[in-house]
């Protein structure tokens, strides 16, 4: 009775290890799939020259601003388009009085924009890609974007205000 039960225990524990196994199979699938898309992006538009920072994220300076620096902590004035990397636009406050007005480092905007922004001067304008680990992650943000998915913004820093908006 005793090594009838150690072998449905031991059944149990290798059907367990191998749904585990099989899922982060299918992790690294989507992965490599997320950066295959990236990577034919980046192709596809060979004339824009990205830096690929140490987090993931690609960023492209369109234009340099003449202002200070956005920091963490600094209430940041931005317009920004939204899209995937088809160029459909999923978001957007440009053509509309509305900026969006956020504190960095606060956890009000998503990874990617957060480090994004910093990069770039009050008045300047830049490009984006970031994998979904800097985005809405592997669940996404239903029903607009999927998990998995790489997003590519441009945003222009109208302003920075130093300190948080508390």
């Amino acid at each position: 009775m005793i090594e009838k039960n150690n072998k449905i225990i031991l059944l149990v524990l290798l059907a367990i290890l191998m749904i585990s196994m099989g899922s982060c199979n299918r992790d690294k699938k989507y992965e490599n799939e997320e950066n295959a898309k990236i990577q034919e992006y980046l192709s596809l538009n060979s004339n824009l020259n990205f830096v690929l920072k140490p987090s993931g994220l690609y960023y492209l300076e369109v234009q340099a601003g003449s202002g200070p620096l956005a920091a963490t902590h600094d209430t940041v004035y931005l317009k920004y388009i939204g899209k995937f990397l088809n160029g459909m636009i999923f978001d957007t406050n440009v053509g509309t009085t509305d900026t969006l007005k956020r504190a960095l480092g606060e956890g009000y905007i998503i990874a990617g924009l957060d480090e994004g922004i910093k990069y770039m001067r009050s008045g300047g304008k830049a490009m984006f890609i970031m994998p979904s680990k800097l985005a809405y992650g592997t669940k996404g943000f239903y029903p607009y974007i999927s998990g998995y998915t790489p997003l590519l913004f441009d945003v222009e820093l109208v302003k920075v205000k130093a300190g948080s908006l508390k």
